[in-house]
């Protein structure tokens, strides 16, 4: 037995006399397996189609306005729809997935948007797109946290900020595909076309989730599920592990009231309220410029194609600046990164409205908004996923993203009245950037747990 004891701890396993395998630190202990790098990969498609259909609406937003002759002021309801939708699901799928499961959840989310998306392409007005956006944010707001927190739980300590943060970058690359696809796809085939191709990529990719992913095995422990399920799950992540017969696994426990409640305990209640703030901040002005700048950009005199590629250079930067915050954060003072990028954010979206008329001085301010304004939504994730235990996990991160859904979908109202008659450009980027200003505390002056 003490062979088998040494050569287990050797593994990672942390092992008593009673055989009982500690989950968590059988998966900290190892680098990547081919089983999470697949899901690694399988999550970041699932926030790339996420990032697709959430954001490509206001790239096609300047040839719905001329199809049907709306308003800044009729299409803020259409970007307002599906943003309380996203709130709405990211609340209610995140405590189903603590009860239920994240994979099954996920495939189901997945599949739910997809089906909702490819509908909207065949609206016939803007009244039903408007509800078919609201039906589309329901399951993008439930796939996100759900994404999150499966990548966290199959990820090594030492590198969970950055795998997180490599996972999340996918929501930015998809929303700056959805920039390409409309460059190109609008002028030969109309707007429409752009929601077919973000119904058809999800519901594509929903059975191979349902068929490929593992439940978390902290979930199967937290919830009980026999053992030899458990060992399994572990064998998939590690298969030439030595899990004895009969083992008993632990590293997560049981739930002590609704997760949701979990999220108001003692040595929770803190961070949470200040994850909630910083959310809210982040979203508000992240989508307020994202579903903003293609029709801000169109109404200087630059064409519809042109808009949407420069707007593209926001998301291309947000995969940069996740990635590297990603490997930052992991080696400092995650709050202190972020508070400090977000400070950056705020100096580089003024910048935009005095360098509107230099077309290169645009791109350049353009992209390091995007490194940081991305960079900073990815980071966040990464936080809450890192901050709740297994129990509370995808509802921490579903209600903090929900919260924070709040923030965009006021975001995404306020630039119909942004775009008022008469007001300067310069004017409008200042106020865009007042929000990033907001989340700065958190970086300098809270430290809410890392190691969670």
């Amino acid at each position: 037995m003490s062979q088998k004891l040494e050569g287990n701890i050797a593994e990672g396993m942390i092992m008593t006399a009673d055989q009982s395998i500690d989950v968590q630190r059988f998966i900290d202990a190892r680098g990547l397996s081919r089983a999470q790098v697949l899901l690694l990969v399988l999550c970041f498609l699932v926030v790339a189609v996420d990032g697709f259909d959430t954001i490509a609406i206001g790239f096609i937003a300047p040839a719905i306005r001329a199809e049907w002759g709306a308003t800044p002021a009729q299409l803020a309801p259409l970007f307002g729809a599906g943003h309380s939708g996203l709130m709405i699901g990211a609340f209610a799928f995140g405590p189903l997935a603590d009860r239920l499961g994240r994979r099954a959840i996920l495939a189901l989310t997945v599949l739910f948007f997809g089906a909702a998306s490819l509908a909207s392409a065949f609206a016939p007005s803007i009244e039903m797109l408007i509800l078919l956006r609201f039906v589309t944010g329901l399951g993008l707001g439930g796939a996100l946290p759900n994404a999150i927190t499966l990548t966290s739980e199959y990820s090594p300590e030492g590198r969970r900020s950055s795998l997180v943060m490599i996972m999340f970058s996918g929501f930015a690359l998809g929303a700056a595909l959805s920039g390409v696809a409309a460059a190109h796809l609008v002028a030969a085939y109309g707007w429409r076309s752009v929601l077919v191709l973000g119904g058809v990529l999800p519901l594509v990719l929903a059975p191979a989730l349902w068929t490929i992913l593992p439940e978390s095995v902290r979930f199967l422990v937290a919830r009980g599920d026999r053992g030899a399920r458990v060992a399994a799950t572990l064998r998939r992540v590690a298969p030439d592990a030595v899990i004895p017969a009969g083992a008993r696994f632990v590293g997560a426990g049981r739930p002590e009231q609704l997760p949701v409640g979990e999220l108001f305990r003692r040595d929770l209640r803190m961070g949470t309220l200040i994850l909630w703030l910083t959310f809210f901040m982040s979203l508000l002005f992240f989508y307020l410029l994202g579903n903003w700048l293609p029709t801000l950009l169109h109404s200087t005199g630059v064409s519809l194609r042109t808009a949407s590629l420069v707007t593209a250079l926001l998301y291309t930067g947000g995969v940069l600046g996740g990635v590297t915050l990603g490997r930052i954060m992991d080696k400092s003072d995650p709050h202190r990164v972020l508070g400090v990028t977000y400070a950056l954010a705020g100096a580089f979206i003024i910048a935009l409205g005095s360098v509107a008329t230099v077309p290169w001085l645009v791109a350049l301010a353009v992209f390091g908004a995007g490194f940081c304004t991305g960079g900073c939504q990815i980071g966040i994730h990464a936080v809450a996923a890192a901050y709740y235990p297994t129990t509370s996990r995808a509802t921490g991160v579903g209600w903090a993203s929900g919260v924070g859904r709040l923030g965009s979908v006021l975001g995404s109202m306020l630039g119909g009245v942004l775009l008022s008659p008469g007001r300067p450009l310069s004017t409008v980027f200042a106020i865009v950037a007042v929000p990033a200003l907001g989340p700065i505390p958190v970086g300098r002056n809270c430290r809410i747990s890392w190691s969670l």
